[in-house]
């Protein structure tokens, strides 16, 4: 396994990592800049007049980029210069969104503008946020690896968080407010870019053919058992963790409760996921890669069935946001192990594999959840969930058991 970033520099504290700072800045301005346009995409439709169909294909134009740009876009990364592709990547973001203003200036925003500029930033938004985490092994020194992604994470669920009351309040003043936000997100990133001294990555090879590459990638993530039996572990928790969140959305209705209890319920599951990433790196520094792989997934075995017992707000709050901290932290863990493993020339192809892997099944969530709901009701659905994680762990402790291995567990404890 090969490592780069400055491995004969003796490491001082990660927050005098002038290029580290510059690259986070950045990338902060650029995803809460995202976040805030993805947001603000179908409440323009409404509010602008356009039907319900309408703002839902706004909505998933904004989102299809993740099933059909993750493969080609990580193969781009490994292909051409990182920095050059996160530049361009922002230029393309910012033209897209800066179009959406100027033409409420012009009185001739259409459905198709709309359609076409949500698809192009959200194809923009991946082939960025795969080549900035590719370029943080060359920016960071190994030892700060786990502290880095652990500081990513969290400003990931920081944009979350920020990201919707941000964008709705900004939309409540002007419509085109929210895009002038992401136009200034994406400005801020160019500048920062242009600012990082540490080159993103080592001189490429002469590339093969962009199929050649993607097979390669491919390839790579077949023979990689623990990192795809991970994958798929956590795509379908993210399925189960959809229904859940639906679950809740019901049992909050039947209970009686308002729609400001799920707000604050989402904002608990927000907070409890940003300090599961603020704390990775802390809990990386002493446990194994076994330990919280497994320990995650059972921590919500043991929370899910409170999620049908009671319908008190409070707890359901305390539990979502315990899962949300698992999940963080579960996220933090498997990106650092991923970027490890992985070699340098293969990071985007096989950030960009994860990516669709995991993002893939958010989409089914919601579908699945719909149909129990419907079939067997509330309780009996989160008792199926309850099921499906407590396989899910049984699942992860096998695969680690059989394809962990002392050298993956040391590769996990220090580079």
């Amino acid at each position: 396994m090969t490592v780069s970033a400055r491995p004969d520099a003796p490491p001082g504290p990660l927050w005098r990592n002038r290029d580290f700072g510059l690259l986070w800045f950045g990338a902060a301005a650029s995803i809460l800049g995202v976040r805030v346009a993805s947001i603000a995409w179908p409440l323009l439709v409404v509010f602008d007049g356009g039907s319900a169909e309408q703002a839902g294909l706004v909505g998933f134009a904004a989102l299809l980029p993740q099933l059909v740009v993750q493969l080609p876009a990580g193969v781009l990364v490994d292909r051409w210069d990182r920095r050059r592709v996160m530049l361009c990547a922002d230029l393309v973001g910012m033209l897209a969104i800066a179009s959406v203003p100027a033409a409420m200036l012009l009185y001739r925003l259409t459905v198709p503008h709309l359609l076409a500029a949500a698809f192009l930033e959200g194809t923009a938004a991946i082939c960025y946020q795969l080549a900035e985490r590719a370029a943080v092994r060359s920016v960071v020194h190994p030892d700060h690896l786990p502290a880095a992604l652990s500081q990513n994470e969290a400003r990931s669920k920081g944009a979350g968080l920020v990201g919707q009351p941000l964008s709705t309040t900004l939309l409540s003043f002007a419509s085109w407010m929210p895009f002038g936000v992401t136009v200034v997100g994406h400005a801020v990133s160019m500048v920062t870019l242009l600012a990082i001294r540490t080159p993103f990555q080592r001189p490429q090879r002469k590339p093969a053919t962009l199929w050649k590459d993607l097979g390669e990638g491919l390839r790579w993530m077949r023979e990689q058992k623990l990192l795809r039996s991970a994958l798929a572990v956590i795509s379908v928790t993210n399925l189960v963790s959809q229904v859940l969140s639906l679950s809740m959305i019901l049992i909050v209705k039947e209970s009686g409760g308002a729609v400001t209890t799920i707000g604050l319920i989402g904002l608990a599951t927000g907070l409890g996921g940003l300090l599961g990433a603020l704390c990775g790196s802390w809990f990386m520094k002493r446990l194994s890669l076994t330990t919280l792989f497994v320990g995650t997934l059972v921590l919500r075995v043991v929370l899910i069935p409170v999620i049908a017992l009671t319908p008190e707000p409070w707890l359901l709050a305390g539990v979502f946001a315990a899962m949300s901290w698992a999940g963080g932290l579960m996220n933090v863990a498997g990106g650092v192990y991923q970027v490890r493993i992985t070699p340098e020339e293969m990071q985007g192809r096989a950030a960009s594999v994860g990516a669709l892997v995991t993002s893939g099944a958010n989409s089914l969530g919601p579908l699945t959840g719909g149909l129990l709901l419907g079939a067997v009701g509330t309780t009996s659905t989160v008792v199926v969930a309850a099921g499906a994680m407590t396989v899910l762990a049984l699942l992860a402790f096998t695969a680690v058991r059989r394809y962990g291995g002392t050298s993956n567990e040391k590769v996990w404890a220090r580079p």
